[in-house]
């Protein structure tokens, strides 16, 4: 059995981001269909959830499904939604004491999910402990595209005064306005981007890819990105944000 990593539990991570790629490619190796490999990368959700509550981690936020999704084969569209209202268990969010929360156009999805999604945010929204955010029918370009036209439609009505608008107005007109920004980015399955994904908030995000495809992303190597976190901050002696200014 692998040795478990050691962290340092007082620089754990405050916002982690994970792109969860992979799970067709597993599927395939396995000579079966993609929707498998989408089933077992739902068991991996469940398990890096409950070890990042275990860990301390205060928001996880999970590259669900992309706007760029919706232009996959109908048949995998429709198995993904399904497996969405299937699978978002509540009984373990409020045994771990999890909020549970979403961004994106939530308007494209189906009827059914949306209602599976707001009973589930309404009776996790007194939970204290950590945030599990999905993004769901989400892209970076769209979340930049809807706060340009809040922020347009605020001028406008003489809400703001375009000379008072810097970037801490933009902050204030994104899906994630009272979350903090992402200290670390993982993506697994060998790709090095991040895929239209939380660009504004990933801008100092210290970044960590690994061939791993997301159903066989164990504890382990939540674990791993971790440690490869800390260890960049005590090389520097400074955070990932210090670095950059």
């Amino acid at each position: 059995m692998e040795k478990e990593l050691q962290l340092d539990k007082n620089n754990i991570p405050s916002h982690v981001a994970i792109i969860m790629d992979g799970n067709g490619r597993w599927a395939k190796q396995r000579g079966m269909e993609r929707t498998f490999g989408h089933q077992a990368g739902v068991e991996t959700v469940h398990k890096i959830t409950e070890e990042a509550v275990r860990l301390g981690i205060k928001y996880l936020t999970l590259y669900t499904f992309s706007m760029e999704n919706w232009n996959r084969p109908e048949q995998e569209v429709s198995a993904l939604m399904s497996l969405l209202f299937e699978h978002i268990e509540e009984d373990t969010f409020m045994k771990n004491n999890v909020r549970f929360r979403v961004i994106g156009d939530v308007e494209k999805l189906p009827g059914f999910v949306k209602g599976r999604l707001k009973d589930c945010i309404e009776h996790t929204s007194k939970n204290t402990g950590m945030s599990l955010v999905l993004a769901l029918s989400y892209s970076s370009k769209w979340e930049l595209t809807e706060a340009a036209r809040q922020i347009a439609s605020e001028v406008k009505d003489g809400k703001l005064q375009l000379s008072d608008i810097d970037s801490d107005t933009i902050q204030q007109h994104l899906a994630t306005k009272d979350m903090p920004d992402v200290d670390l980015l993982i993506r697994t399955g060998g790709e090095l981007r991040i895929s239209n994904y939380l660009l504004w908030q990933c801008a100092y995000a210290e970044l960590y890819f690994c061939d791993t495809y997301w159903p066989d992303f164990k504890e382990q190597e939540l674990r791993k990105a971790i440690a490869d976190y800390q260890n960049r901050e005590r090389r520097y002696g400074m955070t990932s944000e210090q670095l950059h200014e």
